[in-house]
């Protein structure tokens, strides 16, 4: 499991984050939202093993997070991190290289690694671009290389950061396809993101900070039905939200459930009349 426990950190005189107490073992995706200076970044960067706090503690398998480099490293093995920008992950000019790296430095074999690339790249939906160069690549197709970097490693927990950040609407649609592809083969994703809409769709569970601070959490349809605390984070409501709230429509979990209940409303409608 991966878990904090009144988790505090601090930057010199700053303190960013405020006894945070997490779990993200019990939904496939969890959400953190929350405006900038929260501390999003900041725990997943204490999630990662990349910071230390100085308060509380990162729980990994149940005991707290063990910073030697043999536990650093069987953590990252089985929480692996994508940040914003891709450019932060990609070293090499050709895509398999890259997504190998991980796993020839841990020794694994070449067949081996052949079969999980391979597979990583099925499960973005990359292999059409395979075999073009990195530095071709459009903004999204870089996010999707750095998914399957991480993927290779078939760790357990997937945390990423503004995954549709810089996406058009066609990305978009497909980063949360690929989101709830690798969901669904049991895996965990925690997704920090200024996308509500994002959040609020694909997450089973969200935590709202505010401040360095839980603000609120629980399931996404009745956390962000509170307007007055999300308007008090700094957010604003997602728009199937605010649609449920302002005009008593039904909640929708998404656009596509919200045309198909109105297409059919309209449809019962025609015929009553």
């Amino acid at each position: 499991m991966l878990a904090t426990a009144d988790l505090g950190f601090r930057y010199q005189d700053a303190q960013v984050l405020k006894g945070l107490t997490l779990d993200f073992s019990t939904h496939a995706v969890t959400g953190l939202v929350g405006a900038n200076g929260c501390g999003k970044s900041t725990l997943f960067m204490n999630l990662s093993g990349l910071l230390r706090p100085q308060q509380g503690a990162v729980l990994w398998q149940g005991k707290p997070l063990d910073y030697s480099k043999r536990g650093l490293l069987a953590l990252r093995q089985q929480v692996a991190t994508v940040f914003q920008d891709p450019d932060q992950q990609i070293f090499y000019t050709d895509i398999d290289s890259d997504i190998a790296f991980s796993l020839r430095n841990l020794g694994v074999a070449e067949a081996e690694i052949a079969r999980r690339v391979d597979d990583a790249l099925t499960l973005v939906d990359a292999q059409r671009f395979r075999q073009q160069p990195i530095q071709c690549l459009s903004h999204g197709q870089k996010k999707r290389v750095a998914i399957a970097g991480a993927l290779v490693l078939r760790a357990k927990y997937l945390l990423l950061d503004e995954p549709t950040a810089g996406l058009d609407p066609a990305g978009r649609a497909q980063m949360i396809a690929i989101i709830k592809r690798i969901a669904q083969q049991g895996n965990h994703v925690v997704i920090s993101s200024h996308d509500i809409d994002l959040i609020y769709e694909i997450s089973d569970a969200v935590y709202v900070l505010c401040r360095g601070e839980v603000l609120a959490q629980g399931k996404p349809g009745e956390v962000f039905a509170r307007g007055e605390l999300i308007e008090q984070a700094g957010l604003s409501q997602p728009w199937l939200v605010k649609l449920h709230a302002q005009l008593g429509l039904p909640l929708c979990k998404s656009e596509a459930e919200f045309f198909s209940r109105m297409r059919q409303h309209t449809l019962n409608r025609i015929k009553e009349a």
